[in-house]
């Protein structure tokens, strides 16, 4: 029998609005005005306000053939596994690069936030590929040059085939230079010592230009898409273990490794990058970005129809989740401590990787529904996220429900937009770690509708507004994405850019999410009229 589950109706949105606009500086017509900008950390910083964009080499890059997801989603009939769409050309992001830095200058962004592609950096072990140093050294110049402050991520969701070749379903019981095995492999220290060794020699490179590094890209995303589900490169189920039998033991191993990379890689950039680049006194200021999202309890009514809950067992599930991917690399850092069986007690003392954090970025997109009435997917969890077309996993159908407007469901990626998470989980983390300064370094929305993307954009400023004027300390918005791109698992179906992309021409196009925001970057401010016509919680223009 299903448990029969109370139903909690979600806010109505005028009501949620009304709540919100409460807020001093937060009233409908007001105009909302950002500070300029300044460092993402450090006093020197406090109070100011970046505005930027996001994009990263593995999404945006083509023909890097020494890639994880080259390999992972290359046809079977040309030697690669065939997993979902092929990257291929992505959008020619590569040998554009310094095209593209003219719609940086468009917008009149403050920061533009890129990965380094390791594996254009290093296709082989040991082996550099000094053009490629140069490359980007040369987009570096081109955004400095342009006023633009560079924010480079090291690790963002790929690696160089040598790191843990997805082709290979057994690893080499001896260290070699072809498949060191990845973050769950007996070579893992190996693959540490890899990646610190690149931060160091980035930061050599590129730090008297650069003072703002993020380590590793959403980590509890990364590793479940790439070692829980299989989604991702190289395409493991070591988290899961048997369904509805995670694996703790594993699920632990491979974040304690990535938190030990992120420790190595911030190391690395601070003994090399010691040229202050932009004269606020610090010559590196390191952190680590987190998928975040709304966590929504859900579970079975009488009927077994998933409805919104109130139910112990399903709040639990959502309060888990939320620990697990907001609070366990952060809680780490900022404590020197390590909850080994994600418990919620650290147990285990680190003291080398306290205060190895100098900022936290979050990156928010969607509500996601769970529910404590169904298989684990996460140890400790003792519930199910709901994974769109993952129904085998049981607990939901190929469709994640939605509790809210249904102008807000995001259709390319199976998910609900809610506005007021953001400033839920900025308040959150504000309360949480005073002393860590914040940045949305992302947040967007998949949408082939010009309209709703200006609406985003709106939007998501409120709320960082809102929580700015709490006294919270966010210091800048990093809007994904630059340009359209391969969206992982989900291909190039999703758009995702300020700047739409003709994949048979290239051809960058502005939308009117775009021209919206270099409104607002120019002005450094949201007009009452603009609010009027994008802003608020209620319902967004109908997606084409």
């Amino acid at each position: 029998m299903p448990r029969v589950t109370p139903q909690t109706l979600p806010v109505p949105a005028l009501l949620a609005g009304l709540l919100l606009l409460a807020q001093p500086g937060c009233r409908a017509g007001d105009d909302l005005s950002f500070a300029e900008a300044g460092p993402v950390a450090g006093e020197a910083g406090r109070g100011s306000f970046t505005f930027g964009a996001a994009t990263a080499a593995a999404q945006i890059e083509e023909g890097n053939e020494h890639a994880d997801w080259w390999v992972f989603t290359q046809p079977e009939s040309e030697g690669g596994l065939g997993k979902g769409t092929f990257v291929g050309d992505a959008v020619e992001g590569y040998s554009r690069a310094l095209e593209d830095l003219a719609l940086i200058e468009e917008l009149g962004l403050d920061a533009y936030r890129f990965s380094i592609n390791w594996a254009r950096i290093e296709p082989e072990r040991d082996v550099i590929d000094a053009t490629a140093v140069a490359h980007y050294g040369e987009v570096i110049d081109g955004l400095v040059a342009a006023g633009v402050k560079p924010m480079l991520t090291v690790h963002h969701f790929s690696s160089p085939i040598w790191v843990d070749d997805p082709r290979q379903s057994a690893c080499p019981a001896t260290e070699t230079d072809t498949n060191l095995c990845g973050w769950d492999g007996p070579h893992v220290d190996a693959v540490i010592a890899e990646l610190a060794e690149l931060a160091g020699m980035l930061a050599a490179e590129y730090g008297d230009r650069v003072d703002e590094w993020c380590t590793v890209n959403e980590p509890i995303n990364y590793l479940i898409a790439a070692y829980g589900i299989g989604q991702f490169p190289p395409g493991g189920n070591l988290l899961l273990g048997d369904i509805g039998n995670g694996n703790l033991e594993g699920t632990t191993r491979v974040i304690k490794n990535y938190l030990r990379a992120h420790v190595a890689i911030y190391e690395a950039i601070a003994a090399n990058d010691t040229i202050d680049a932009d004269g606020d006194g610090v010559a590196a200021n390191i952190g680590l970005t987190l998928n975040i999202n709304e966590w929504q309890p859900w579970g079975p009514d009488a009927d077994d129809v998933m409805v919104v809950s109130e139910h112990p067992d399903d709040v639990r599930a959502a309060e888990n989740v939320e620990y697990v991917y907001h609070h366990v690399f952060v809680d780490a850092l900022v404590h020197g401590e390590f909850d080994n069986d994600l418990d919620r007690v650290r147990e285990e003392a680190q003291p080398d990787w306290e205060g190895k954090i100098d900022f936290v970025g979050v990156q928010y997109y969607a509500r996601i529904p769970v529910t404590g009435a169904s298989s684990m997917l996460i140890p400790r969890v003792d519930g199910m996220i709901c994974f769109a077309g993952l129904s085998a996993l049981g607990g939901f159908g190929d469709e994640c429900p939605s509790a809210g407007d249904a102008t807000h469901w995001v259709p390319d990626m199976h998910y609900e937009y809610w506005e007021p998470g953001l400033y839920n989980i900025l308040a959150d983390f504000g309360s949480r770690w005073p002393d860590l300064p914040i940045t949305v370094t992302e947040s967007g929305l998949a949408t082939h509708t010009g309209a709703r993307r200006a609406e985003h954009v709106v939007r998501s400023l409120e709320q960082i507004a809102q929580a700015r004027d709490e006294g919270i300390d966010v210091r800048g918005y990093y809007h994904w994405s630059l340009m359209d791109n391969f969206e992982w698992a989900e291909g190039y179906e999703p758009r995702f850019g300020l700047y739409t992309v003709d994949r048979s021409t290239f051809a960058r196009t502005p939308t009117e999410g775009a021209t919206l925001y270099a409104q607002i970057t120019a002005a450094r401010e949201i007009t009452g009229e603009q609010r009027e016509t994008y802003g608020g919680l209620g319902p967004m223009t109908p997606e084409e």
